[in-house]
């Protein structure tokens, strides 16, 4: 007799073997109780069945609704992946606790701002309207933000400057170690702002209002503390409150700081002296000359080696490193000889109106000839024979072999002893200036976007530099930790000779010659990579008829690429 069927229908596999192979069964059987035992039935042999609708027979069975694919609509899809490494790497680096201890809403808007700069650079008002653009400003709770809000957690920001640098100055600087510094100048908008300043401008838009701002560094060239000063500041006049800044908020009685020709001139190397600290710098051209005529500089020196340590009594208690780069000798004098050429060039259409009797005048003449002679900087090759009705250029031979016997040469001064920076040693610390080009370059280019800025009163353009800072800083790390996926040398081999060029790993050449990861994935750039994280999604979906209240959100699952982002961060797609 066969038994009524219970509730207690169940899926189970049966393996058997039959002539050395091996045979699974799914099985579909009622359990039930006769006599006090408990039996099993088969009703049905379910392994001619697609193993997707198995897997719904079993999962119903477990008690589990099951409702149709059409069930359901996803009302909303925002970028999430950015988001989580982006803001994993913020909270990893306790970069939200060093703004404050305390969670607070100036905080949560802070972290959102120093985000959104990473992820979508803009105006003020431009962040608020990204909002609804990814999950960061839910995921903050700070979705209800407008602009005036977000100014208003600058100010907070900007009240705080000093005691975040101070811990970022603990945290990365040390006694005895390098510390770099250099200056550069972005176009302010308007006219209000009392820094805004017409100066030299780094930009390349001479005339414009700017500000300088200089940038503080450690030896890798993470980013430590910015002053921002205005746009007609001398780079040494910015000197001394680095000093103070150095000596007196950060405690630090012991450091070499590193600066260029143009910054740490004799003047303020003797406030360097006074203040107990050391420097590497090096000579301008006509302090190089200088040693060569009073024979200091011997370019003898140079013909089995490219590098040699002097001294001379105009330099007291500091040691001379020369150096000669043949291939920068040899680049010097092609752009020397390019620059002359196109000077030529410009002035040939004037030599031919004097010739042909157009342009008459010794005073009409110099002045068509002012407005072009140092267009490129190379008047002072060039001899200028001028009448009333004649024009004749010369170049100034004797002048350009003159400076043409010092192309290549440049000369490193450093007051730190041998023991403590060799030869070799004073030379890599000066070319680690180009780890603070390179964090400019990241301000300013389209990854931060520090220019044009915006603000019109002075403590919002500090508090908005110093809010690129703290964004270049969860970057560098971010860069770092990426350094497999990114055109850049993972670890990039250290020259026996300091003198030339760097080179790039054969890893990192690899990766720019072919595009391709060892794992035939492309290379990716900063910003591609991030924009490959966008595409990992949060989304909101909702039954189709149900409540709002039956809504939930689901992640996307994360590509081999994204996985692999994150994991180098330390996150996965829940992390935040």
């Amino acid at each position: 007799m066969v038994k009524p069927r219970t509730h207690a229908m169940h899926v189970v596999r049966v393996v058997s073997r039959q002539r050395g192979r091996e045979y699974t069964s799914v099985l579909l059987r009622n359990s039930y109780r006769e006599d006090g035992k408990v039996k099993k039935q088969t009703l049905a042999n379910l392994s001619h069945l697609p193993a997707a609708t198995i897997d719904v027979i079993e999962r119903s069975l477990r008690g589990e609704r099951l409702v149709p694919a059409d069930g359901f609509a996803i009302t909303r899809s925002l970028p999430h992946g950015g988001v989580v490494a982006v803001l994993g790497m913020l909270r990893s680096l306790g970069l939200d606790r060093l703004l404050d201890r305390r969670r607070s809403r100036e905080r949560d808007l802070v972290v959102a701002m120093i985000c959104a700069r990473l992820l979508a650079p803009g105006s003020k008002l431009a962040t608020t309207r990204r909002w609804t653009q990814s999950t960061l400003a839910d995921t903050l709770g700070v979705a209800d933000a407008d602009e005036d809000g977000l100014y208003g957690a600058m100010d907070w920001l900007l009240a705080r400057q000093e005691r975040i640098e101070a811990a970022l100055a603990a945290r990365h600087l040390e006694p005895g170690g390098l510390v770099l510094y250099d200056l550069t100048s972005t176009v302010v908008e308007g006219r209000h702002c009392p820094l805004a300043r017409r100066g030299h401008s780094r930009d390349g838009r001479p005339g414009t209002l700017q500000v300088e701002y200089g940038l503080v560094t450690d030896a890798e060239g993470r980013p430590v503390a910015v002053e921002v000063v205005a746009g007609d500041t001398a780079d040494p006049a910015t000197v001394p409150a680095i000093i103070e800044r150095l000596r007196g908020r950060f405690g630090l009685a012991d450091v070499v700081l590193v600066g260029d020709r143009g910054m740490l001139t004799s003047a303020r190397i003797e406030g360097l002296r006074a203040a107990g600290l050391g420097w590497v710098s090096s000579l301008r051209a006509p302090a190089i000359r200088a040693l060569a005529d009073g024979g200091t500089l011997q370019l003898g020196l140079f013909d089995e080696r490219g590098l040699v340590e002097v001294t001379d009594p105009a330099y007291p208690g500091e040691r001379l490193v020369v150096c000669r780069n043949p291939l920068l000798a040899a680049e010097r004098a092609r752009k020397r000889e390019d620059l002359l050429a196109a000077t030529e060039a410009r002035l040939a259409p004037i030599v031919a109106r004097v010739t042909a009797g157009r342009l008459r005048g010794a005073d009409r003449i110099g002045l068509a000839v002012g407005r072009v002679i140092d267009r490129y900087r190379v008047a002072k090759h060039l001899a200028l024979d001028i009448a009333d009705d004649r024009l004749v250029v010369t170049r100034k031979q004797d002048a350009i072999d003159e400076e043409a016997a010092l192309d290549g040469l440049y000369v490193l001064r450093t007051s730190v002893s041998a023991e403590r920076l060799g030869s070799v040693d004073v030379v890599r610390a000066y070319k680690r200036l180009g780890h603070v080009e390179r964090a400019f370059r990241g301000l300013k280019a389209v990854d931060l976007a520090v220019r044009p800025i915006h603000h019109h009163t002075e403590p919002r353009v500090r508090a908005h530099v110093f809010l690129c800072l703290l964004a270049y800083y969860v970057q560098w790390h971010l860069e770092r930790a990426w350094a497999s996926l990114l055109f850049r040398d993972e670890d990039r081999p250290e020259l026996d000779d300091p003198v030339a060029p760097a080179e790039r790993s054969a890893a990192a050449l690899a990766k720019a010659r072919t595009q391709r990861l060892p794992d035939g994935g492309p290379v990716h750039s900063f910003r591609t990579l991030l924009a490959e994280l966008a595409t990992l999604t949060r989304n909101r979906v909702v039954p189709v008829g149900g409540p709002d209240e039956a809504a939930f959100d689901i992640t996307a699952t994360p590509t081999t690429l994204q996985a692999r982002a994150l994991t180098l961060l330390g996150l996965t797609p829940s992390s935040v």
